[in-house]
């Protein structure tokens, strides 16, 4: 009896043994190779369990096709101003062409070394072309930040696709830093800057002060016109009316309108402390002694 298990303890070893000399499990997320004495014969992207031959015959090679981050190494590089930055980016790529990638590399850390060489190429590409207040400003409108990584990317993917299989999904600037001697002569462009802004802020400023105050006293001096006009019109006005009445007091009874003209002369032209020297035959004083 102990025999017979022994001898069916072998069959079943013998049978996991086969079993796993000609299966193998692709897992979610991951692609398999199947490599025949170094050539490639089979590739699988989809999880599920498959048959192959057994080693050494074929050979099977697992690669992670789930996204990958990495950041770049620290590039010293000059802007379109001449000023020296030191800048860092990171990037989330994934294996998309499997076969491409296993014969052009083969290798995580050779790729992402590869990358970072892609990237830091772009990178001296494109900063040469934008000045420091593109990446550095305190002026919003000024900031291309987001242009700049979008044509890094692109000037990154299409030869990491094309040459290596290597879908770059995204690369954008994570650490920007300024080597120390730059730093005094970028805080001064800085306050030139905002500097510029002030002298435009107050000439802008002062010109509408001037122009604020020019109408208004445009304004002021059309309203005093007018009223000036409205004045002498009210005055002409007054003085027509005035000898309107003179003439028909006069027209009325002649004798008393002279009469009450001279008394009127007469008050206005004495008070409790004036000396009057005289002639009583004169007017208006001949109303006093009745001399006319």
């Amino acid at each position: 009896m102990s025999k017979i298990y022994k001898v069916l303890f072998a069959l079943i070893f013998i049978v996991i043994v086969s079993a796993a000399g000609f299966t193998f499990t692709v897992k979610e997320g991951y692609s398999v190779i199947i490599s025949r004495f170094g050539k490639i014969v089979n590739i699988y992207n989809n999880a599920g369990l498959y048959f192959k031959l057994p080693f050494p015959i074929d050979k099977v090679i697992t690669y992670d096709t789930r996204n990958q981050y990495m950041d770049s190494g620290y590039n010293e590089t000059l802007t379109n101003d001449k000023i020296n930055i030191i800048l860092q980016t990171y990037i989330v790529w994934r294996i998309n062409d499997i076969q491409k990638f296993h014969t052009s590399i083969g290798n995580y850390n050779f790729a992402q070394r590869h990358l970072n060489d892609l990237a830091a190429t772009a990178k001296n590409s494109v900063l040469g072309n934008y000045p420091l207040s593109s990446l550095v400003s305190t002026n919003i409108e000024e900031i291309k930040i987001d242009e700049i990584c979008q044509t890094i990317w692109e000037m990154t993917a299409g030869p990491a696709l094309a040459n290596y299989g290597i879908e770059i999904q995204a690369l954008k600037i994570k650490r920007l830093a300024l080597p120390e001697a730059n730093i005094k002569s970028v805080f001064n462009q800085m306050i030139a800057d905002r500097q510029k802004y002030v002298s435009q802020y107050i000439a802008e400023g002062e010109r509408d002060s001037a122009i604020i105050t020019g109408s208004a006293d445009a304004r002021a001096a059309e309203i005093y016109a007018q009223g000036k006009l409205e004045a002498s019109a009210i005055d002409a006005e007054t003085e027509r009316m005035i000898a309107r009445i003179y003439g028909e007091a006069y027209d009325r009874n002649s004798k008393l309108f002279i009469f009450l003209k001279k008394l009127l002369a007469l008050e206005n032209s004495v008070n409790a402390d004036t000396t009057v020297i005289m002639r009583a035959n004169e007017s208006p004083f001949d109303v006093i002694t009745g001399a006319n």
